[in-house]
């Protein structure tokens, strides 16, 4: 009940998890946790001030109300400069300029991405905010991308096996028969 009456106030409740240590129990103003969530993600380090004491977090998770999309609860995680933190992060496709499709979807065929975050571990200050892979790749129908073929910056190491497909292109026709294939017969 005290919870749902912080809410009402425009407050939100959240705990920071510090390396063993009792976890902190804190609350903010609705806005800046909005504010701070909207800018960080999840791999964008957020300091935070709790009776004097400077925590630097990421945050772990964010639960949001399904009806009203607005953040009901929030969990950081204290983080030290120079260890190791581990961290999901989007991967994208990078397109040659001026394009805005890559060669295979030019030429008719369907690229599927298989995944789209990747777990990786740097230091902190070494979080990227996406890792790429070239659009240039995906030509052929059977053509993949995986995960050896990501732009990695240095200090960062990513920690999904080399072989795992991040995007592969396919025939329309070939996909709509896999397709047709995998519903079955339907019964009158």
């Amino acid at each position: 009940k005290r919870l749902r009456g912080l809410r009402k106030a425009g407050q939100v409740p959240a705990v920071i998890h510090d390396h063993g240590k009792p976890s902190v129990v804190i609350q903010g103003e609705f806005l800046d946790f909005t504010k701070a969530v909207a800018k960080a993600g999840k791999n964008h380090l957020v300091d935070l001030s709790v009776d004097g004491t400077k925590y630097t977090t990421l945050i772990k998770d964010v639960t949001l109300d399904p009806r009203k999309n607005t953040i009901t609860h929030a969990v950081f995680n204290a983080v030290k400069a120079d260890e190791k933190v581990d961290a999901e992060v989007p991967v994208h496709i990078r397109y040659a300029e001026g394009d805005e499709a890559t060669p295979a979807e030019r030429a008719g065929l369907i690229v599927l991405h298989n995944i789209e975050v990747v777990e990786i571990e740097a230091l902190p200050k070494d979080l990227p905010d996406v890792l790429y892979f070239d659009a240039d790749k995906l030509v052929n129908a059977g053509d993949q991308v995986t995960v050896a073929d990501l732009d990695v910056p240095g200090g960062v190491v990513v920690k999904e096996d080399e072989n795992q497909v991040l995007a592969t292109v396919f025939e329309p026709s070939a996909l709509a028969a896999a397709n047709d294939a995998a519903g079955g017969a339907a019964e009158e």
